[in-house]
């Protein structure tokens, strides 16, 4: 039987990253997320937004990406991004002897949507340009974003803005 567990997000952090530390050396970044559904209004007629609030990790890995460094550094409330990421189910008992849990997304990779605060550019403590090409999703090839009016189109940022 396939199997499938995906998330693909577009949103904005409803507060600053929270970093953790393990004994082993590892590290996770623990944020919130909120993206809004349109609910249509049977009263008035109109769409609603309807905003979802999700709870997001994203671990530094042996091999492969830091992620949780990444976004503990440049991440900030309010922030909108792209986030792909996996599903995770958490079960826990809580002091109370009640059985708990809660669903979150796991991030994979992400994608900055709106330039760094104060618009820095240049060399400001980030590695120089990449020499791989970009990774291309396959999933999001002709799509646009559409800013909402609530923001101004954002400049891409240049190669040695990205910091990884």
């Amino acid at each position: 039987m396939a199997n499938l567990n995906k998330v693909m997000l577009i949103g904005r952090l409803t507060r600053d990253p929270e970093v953790r530390s393990f004994a082993t050396g590892g590290k996770v970044a623990s944020f919130g997320f909120a993206v809004n559904n349109k609910r249509k209004n049977q009263q008035t007629g109109q769409w609603d937004d309807e905003a979802v609030f999700i709870d997001m990790e994203a671990f530094n890995r042996q091999t492969g990406r830091q992620l949780a460094d990444v976004i503990e550094q440049y991440f900030r409330k309010g922030q909108q991004y792209f986030i792909e990421g996996h599903l995770k189910f958490d079960q826990w008992t809580s002091k109370d002897n009640e059985k708990r849990s809660k669903l979150k997304v796991v991030v994979d990779n992400f994608e900055f949507l709106e330039p760094r605060p104060g618009g820095a550019s240049g060399d400001s403590g980030m590695r120089g340009p990449r020499t791989e090409a970009p990774h291309k999703n396959p999933a999001m090839e002709g799509t646009t974003f559409e800013p909402g009016p609530e923001s101004e189109t954002p400049e891409p940022p240049g190669e040695q803005e990205i910091p990884f």
